[in-house]
C-alpha cells in the first residue's frame, strides 16, 4: 500500500457549481453565506483562460474545491488517459484543490470515447488493473485520491469480489479513500434488486472523504420493466436523505455534496437542499 497524503474537505456540505449559478454563488460569498466548499468537474476547466477561470479563481479565493473528474477512464484496458492526467495535474498545480476524485469505471476503447460511465467487472484481473492505474494517478498527482462507487443499470456475471469488498481491497492496496454515493448505491439497488442499508453497513466509514447525494428519475423499459437512472435532475430523494442520515449516525461528519446536474433549480431551491445535508451533518457528534 502506497503512503500519500489524503487532504480533507470541511467536514460540512458542499454543491456543484455550475455556470448558471456563478453570479448567485460570487454574490453569496461577499456577503458570507456560501456554502462551505464547491466541487466542478475538472474537465470543464482545461482551457488556459477565460471566463471558467476568472469564476473559478473568484470561488477559489473564498472556498476549498474538490475536483470530481470524469473523464481518466481507470478502468479502460488501455490504461488511464495520458492526455486527460496531464491536464489534471496542470489544474491541480494551479488550484491546489482539497480533494481529486474519480469513478470506478472506464469510458475510453482502443478508437472512441463513449460519453457514460461503463461499469467494470468484479474480477481478480480488474481489481489488478484498477489499482494499478490509481496508482498512477497518485504518482503524477503527488497525492491520493477518491474513487466514487458507480451507479450500475447491470451487473457481470461470476464476479470474483463483492462491490463493497472490491472497494476496500482498491483503498487497501492503492491508498486512496472513497467517493461514497448514496444515490449510486439506490439506482444500483433498484436496478439489480438488493437492499441498499446493508450495503452501506458494510462500508468502512474510515475510507470515505467525500458523499454525495442526488436526486435520479425512474423510467419505464422497453420490456415492460422500469429502471432507475442516475440523472441528477431532481430534488434529494426521501430514501436517499434516510440513507445519509444512518450512515452519518455510524461515521461521524463527512463532506457531503448535493449534486444536481440537469434541470438545474434557482440558488435558493439548491441551498435548501445543501441546508438539509449540513442540518444532518450538524446533528451528528464528531467520530473519534
Amino acid at each position: 500500500m502506497r503512503s500519500r497524503p489524503l487532504r480533507d474537505l470541511p467536514r460540512r456540505a458542499g454543491f456543484g457549481l455550475k455556470p448558471e449559478h456563478h453570479a448567485d454563488a460570487l454574490a453569496a460569498m461577499e456577503q458570507g453565506a456560501a456554502p462551505a466548499w464547491a466541487e466542478v468537474h475538472p474537465q470543464n476547466y482545461f482551457g488556459a483562460g477565460g471566463p471558467p477561470h476568472r469564476w473559478l479563481s473568484a470561488v477559489a479565493a473564498h472556498m476549498p474545491l474538490s475536483f470530481h473528474s470524469v473523464g481518466l477512464s481507470l478502468g479502460s484496458a488501455a490504461g488511464v488517459d495520458a492526455d486527460e492526467l496531464d491536464a489534471l495535474a496542470v489544474l491541480c498545480a494551479r488550484y491546489n484543490p482539497a480533494m481529486v476524485s474519480d469513478h470506478l469505471s472506464w469510458s475510453n476503447g482502443a478508437d472512441d470515447k463513449f460519453p457514460d460511465l461503463l461499469p467494470i467487472p468484479y474480477s481478480q484481473a480488474a481489481l489488478d488493473h484498477f489499482v494499478c492505474e490509481v496508482g498512477r494517478v497518485q504518482d503524477r498527482l503527488g497525492r491520493a485520491m477518491l474513487i466514487e462507487n458507480p451507479s450500475r443499470y447491470l451487473a457481470y456475471a461470476h464476479d470474483d469480489w463483492g462491490e463493497v469488498d472490491f472497494l476496500h481491497e482498491l483503498c487497501r492496496r492503492s491508498g486512496c479513500g472513497l467517493l461514497l454515493d448514496i444515490n449510486n448505491v439506490v439506482v444500483s439497488a433498484f436496478n439489480l434488486g438488493f437492499d441498499p442499508a446493508p450495503w452501506l453497513d458494510a462500508v468502512d466509514p474510515h475510507l470515505v472523504g467525500e458523499i454525495h447525494v442526488a436526486g435520479h428519475a425512474r423510467k419505464d423499459d422497453t420490456m415492460g420493466g422500469t429502471i432507475a437512472i442516475d440523472d441528477h435532475g431532481s430534488p434529494v430523494g426521501p430514501h436517499c436523505w434516510a440513507l445519509l442520515s444512518a450512515f452519518l449516525a455510524r461515521s461521524g461528519p463527512r463532506p457531503v455534496l448535493v449534486e444536481w446536474d440537469s434541470d438545474l433549480p434557482t440558488w435558493p431551491v439548491l441551498m435548501a437542499e445543501v441546508a438539509k445535508a449540513d442540518a444532518l451533518l450538524v446533528a451528528e457528534p464528531a467520530d473519534a
